[in-house]
């Protein structure tokens, strides 16, 4: 029927020619009740046909299909009732078109095109070590050579071990560094030993791993360990728990001696221009040469010594130097592996990085913030192992001084978990000179802002908001391990507990007197976090301040200009009213006087039409101001009269 109308209207040579495509459409695409769309396809060779109802299908052997996939596609069968498609069945049937049957019809990809890819070099992210990809098997095996990885990241650096053996009346002091530790270890622990502290300056995986063998560490905690930018956190593991936390502290930019060769690069290139007019130096101070060359002599330190690559920290000899709260000098050649607040998280070579550092509030005393991180190590047989990146010194001497006195109650108690205790306690304490440190600057920048705002001053806030806030991300954590270490406190008395520190069968035991302890330093962080918390939202208020001050001083501009405006506006309007070329005007033949005595009646009227609200309210708060100086005066007498 169709084709009898279509050739009624259409030529004769038209009608042929469809009604040929017609034909061999028909006889490439199978009829209804076989396969609906020619697309679905398979050309994979020719396949034995399976039946074509959906009760045959079901009693194909499902282990062919499975066996070979390739065979395997999903096809939509119309039944032969059904010969518009209105009710399809889905069937996973193999195909029986081979690529001599369908010679023009290309098989649609079961795969969308490649719009979006996955991204397979994780390195250019900064993703994990060398080789990392998702679905890698955590952890690292100390048994073994590479860790049980074959990518693992090369951590390799002289360590400066120092081994603390102590009990009630005795203490002894070891020195190993990489290669005395394997023999020392090998040896047995003396009996008079109730507690071995094992401190470890640097990350070297021949040393973690001697020790991850020797106290059986497991493989997640010793991959944390490398990992040097973990959260702060406290697990617990079979043989022993796994602690670790952020070390912060206050550094100097330049120490004396780079200071004094500078000052010494001052003076003579003050001399050298002295000779040529004395105008470079200006006023005795550095020349434009000298400004430059210690300029770009700091950016060349600064590349040199700021570098420790992310999961290849190559750091150098452990530093031996000042210890204590006071600022620690960063230019040391010793201490070239530290990380500030602005490098922990990310690279020096970052645009951002580099330019947080350099507008630091911070730089202006020659002073940073030093950042590395501790993982801690108590093991059941009352043995702690603590590692540190390169600043062992700062927390060891203390404690060491401690321990070298008997009557202190971390000597008494020969309890790991109590050395344990004073480690994060000195950690924590580091810290304080840093929030000092902050306050002072805030306090500074807080006066130049009352005085004298400056749009300037919101970039060093900002700067110190975004430290003050890394700070705190570093503080504010510790106290979850603290809590989870006093949650685990035995229920035994202090004395039980002292006999049972060192049978592995009890456990790791934390001790009531380390859980009082624990306490103190959990104050500690409350109080720097308070105090952070509270400069933050000084330095916030601050911001808002100065825009909110030059907003106003710009308004208060605004006013004026606007007085000025209104005087003249009419001025204005009077002088080109006389000024017009009309034939007969008799106003310009009058005297100067005239033009003032039309001016300003016009001016007054203008003025007070305009400003009439603006002078309203400044005579009600004149008004008010002065109801209120009354009543403060009678108030003051009213006192004065109760003292007599």
């Amino acid at each position: 029927m169709m084709m009898t109308s279509v050739c009624k209207t259409m030529p004769v040579t038209v009608a042929v020619t469809v009604a040929i495509l017609i034909t061999e459409i028909s006889e490439v695409i199978p009829s209804v009740g076989d396969y609906h769309y020619a697309r679905d396809f398979a050309a994979l060779g020719t396949r034995p046909a399976p039946s074509m109802t959906p009760e045959g299908a079901g009693r194909d052997r499902e282990d062919d299909r499975l066996n070979d996939d390739r065979w395997s596609r999903p096809h939509v069968y119309y039944s032969p009732d059904n010969p518009m498609g209105t009710n399809p069945v889905r069937m996973d049937i193999r195909s029986t078109i081979s690529t001599a049957d369908l010679p023009n019809v290309r098989r649609r990809s079961t795969v969308r095109s490649g719009i979006f890819k996955t991204v397979n070099d994780f390195q250019a992210f900064d993703v994990g070590g060398p080789g990392w990809h998702p679905g890698a098997e955590p952890g690292l095996d100390p048994r073994k050579a590479d860790g049980g990885h074959a990518s693992m990241p090369t951590l390799s650096a002289p360590c400066d071990i120092t081994v603390v053996d102590f009990s009630h009346d005795r203490l002894a002091t070891h020195r190993r560094n990489n290669e005395t530790l394997a023999t020392f270890i090998g040896l047995s622990q003396p009996e008079w030993v109730k507690c071995r502290w094992i401190s470890v300056n640097g990350l070297s995986w021949d040393v973690i791993q001697l020790l991850g063998r020797h106290k059986n560490l497991h493989r997640l905690a010793i991959e944390d360990l490398m990992n040097t930018r973990n959260r702060t956190k406290a697990e617990w593991f079979p043989a022993h728990v796994f602690i670790v936390l952020t070390l912060q502290k206050l550094v100097r930019i330049q120490d004396s001696d780079a200071q004094d060769s500078d000052s010494d690069h001052v003076d003579s290139d003050k001399a050298k221009g002295s000779g040529r007019n004395g105008k470079l130096g200006g006023d005795g101070g550095p020349n434009l040469y000298s400004r430059l060359k210690k300029y770009f002599t700091l950016a060349r330190h600064a590349s040199l010594d700021w570098k420790l690559e992310r999961g290849n920290p190559n750091l150098p000899d452990s530093p031996r130097g000042q210890t204590g709260s006071s600022p620690i000098s960063f230019r040391n050649s010793n201490l070239r592996g530290l990380r500030t607040l602005q490098t922990y998280h990310s690279r020096l070579d970052e645009p951002r990085t580099h330019y947080m550092e350099q507008h630091s509030a911070l730089v202006s005393r020659d002073l940073a913030v030093a950042c590395e991180q501790v993982a801690m190590f108590v093991t059941q047989d009352n043995t702690i192992i603590s590692f540190f990146e390169c600043s062992a010194q700062d927390v060891e001497a203390p404690i060491i001084r401690l321990l070298q006195t008997k009557d202190t109650i971390i000597r008494q108690s020969c309890d790991a978990s109590m050395v344990g205790q004073a480690i994060i306690d000195a950690i924590i304490d580091l810290a304080m000179p840093v929030t000092t440190c902050y306050t002072e600057v805030i306090g500074d920048l807080e006066l130049d802002v009352l005085t004298k705002p400056n749009i300037k001053h919101t970039k060093s806030l900002y700067i110190l908001v975004t430290e003050m806030n890394k700070m705190l991300g570093f503080i504010n954590p510790v106290i979850t391990p603290i809590n989870a270490l006093r949650d685990h406190k035995t229920n035994i008395s202090q004395d039980v507990a002292t006999r049972n520190l060192q049978d592995p069968s009890h456990g790791v035991i934390i001790t009531p007197t380390t859980y009082i302890y624990l306490g103190d330093v959990f104050d500690h962080c409350l109080l720097i976090t308070d105090t952070l918390t509270q400069l933050k939202g000084s330095a916030e208020g601050m911001i808002d301040l100065i825009f909110n001050t030059i907003s106003a001083n710009q308004n208060e501009s605004m006013k004026q200009l606007t007085i000025v405006t209104i005087i003249f506006l009419p001025l204005t309007f009077i002088t080109g009213y006389f000024g017009q070329n009309f034939e007969y005007f008799p106003g310009p033949n009058h005297s100067i006087k005239y033009f003032w005595q039309i001016a300003v009646p016009v001016v007054l009227a203008t003025g007070l039409l305009l400003l009439a609200q603006a002078i309203y309210d400044y005579c009600k708060s004149w008004v008010q101001q002065l109801r209120i100086g009354q009543l403060k005066r009678a108030r003051k007498r009213r006192r004065g009269k109760r003292k007599v």
